[in-house]
């Protein structure tokens, strides 16, 4: 177990829904010191766009009021550095903006010997240089083709910081064979979930939220970001194939949502708090992960798929690898989770795991989702940290 140690940890914005980073930083924080720091950026932002405009003002006013503690060992800061992740000039005056605040905020919390942890590859630049005794990279996606990113720029970053850790992780295979060759301590470390939240859709006492307690069942639904690896051409098939179903959206959107907006059957609830997911996941008859397939969705892990699946529902995904494997590999769970190549497919999935669902399936696709906590998930990523920290001596 990795007890006692001090992290210090670049990663998105804290307070944006919550993906992988902050699950792993939070059970590490259970036995350890984290020092979470908000996003460094890693492309330069527009000022004619009113999001990025807003991000900055966000950005000064949490900058203004300093570390704030979140629980257990964890704490989260914003630096605020030059927003120019590829120029070599900001990148070194960030080195000592970085130095300086990191030094402070260490000395206050009194963490002389600590490890870095990234989540994101454009703080390469900043390894063996903020005075850490231990790296970790933690991949979580093909940063390369996200369609707002430098793809060469990217790539050329990634392989640096892969080359210079201490160890990597990856949370999918496809990730996980592509930067092997890069580093001899690279490992699997599959999404887990955070299993008690999303088995409160099971609980008699728990409601359905209001926005869709009264919509026409079945209601085939979607929680996650809205951006353009969502298959709003499959979301519209599916609306205007079958009336009698009710779609529902949760969560923000990147993208123009014109395509499903004026279908009568599909409802657009926007983002929702973390909090109140398994209100909607009860509300569900089915949970729907409808991306695209490109080189960005096949090398993802959705988290939704275990999340789903620890509110009991069944879940018809497009065919990427991940949920493929899962599929395949749970031969037990044949009526939990299907995976379809076309659009015809993935509404015959939706029908036939609709006719066989029940309480009795649902209790077992939560239970087995006990299996896979992000507790579990973390407790081997930090076995794997020490017994690298304790080979290289440090």
């Amino acid at each position: 177990m990795m007890r006692g140690e001090n992290v210090v940890c670049f990663a998105k914005d804290w307070n944006e829904d919550p993906t992988s980073n902050n699950h792993v930083m939070r059970e590490l924080a259970r036995a350890n010191k984290v020092l979470w720091l908000n996003s460094i950026a890693t492309r330069v932002p527009s000022l004619t766009s009113s999001g990025d405009v807003s991000k900055i003002f966000r950005k000064l006013k949490s900058f203004a009021q300093g570390p704030v503690h979140i629980e257990n060992g964890l704490d989260v800061y914003t630096p605020i550095v030059l927003p120019f992740p590829h120029n070599p000039i900001a990148g070194k005056v960030n080195e000592q903006i970085l130095d300086k605040s990191i030094r402070l905020l260490r000395s206050r919390r009194d963490m002389k010997n600590f490890q870095m942890w990234t989540f994101l590859p454009t703080t390469s630049k900043y390894i063996g240089k903020l005075g850490e005794s231990f790296n970790v990279y933690y991949c979580i996606d093909e940063w390369s083709h996200f369609s707002n990113l430098p793809k060469d720029k990217i790539i050329a970053m990634e392989n640096d910081l892969c080359r210079r850790a201490d160890i990597v992780f990856a949370t999918a295979t496809r990730l996980l064979e592509r930067r092997a060759h890069l580093n001899p301590e690279t490992h699997l470390a599959l999404h887990g979930v955070d299993q008690a939240h999303f088995a409160r859709a099971l609980a008699p006492e728990t409601k359905i939220a209001d926005d869709i307690a009264h919509l026409p069942r079945p209601v085939i639904g979607f929680i996650g970001l809205i951006q353009d690896w969502v298959d709003l051409e499959l979301i519209r098939y599916l609306a205007e194939r079958r009336k009698d179903w009710t779609i529902v959206l949760v969560g923000k959107s990147l993208v123009d949502l014109a395509r499903v907006a004026g279908l009568p059957n599909v409802k657009i609830l926007g983002r929702k708090p973390y909090e109140t997911l398994h209100e909607y996941c009860k509300g569900f008859d089915i949970g729907l992960i409808p991306f695209v397939k490109n080189e960005l969705t096949l090398n993802v892990n959705p988290i939704k798929l275990r999340e789903y699946l620890s509110a009991g529902l069944p879940v018809v995904s497009t065919d990427i690898p991940e949920v493929a494997r899962y599929v395949s590999s749970h031969g037990g769970m044949a009526n939990a989770c299907a995976v379809a190549t076309a659009p015809d497919e993935f509404h015959d999935a939706i029908d036939r795991l609709l006719a066989a669902d029940s309480p009795a399936a649902r209790k077992q696709r939560s239970d087995a989702m006990l299996e896979e906590t992000w507790e579990r998930v973390v407790a081997r990523v930090g076995d794997h940290v020490m017994r690298v920290k304790t080979k290289l001596g440090k």
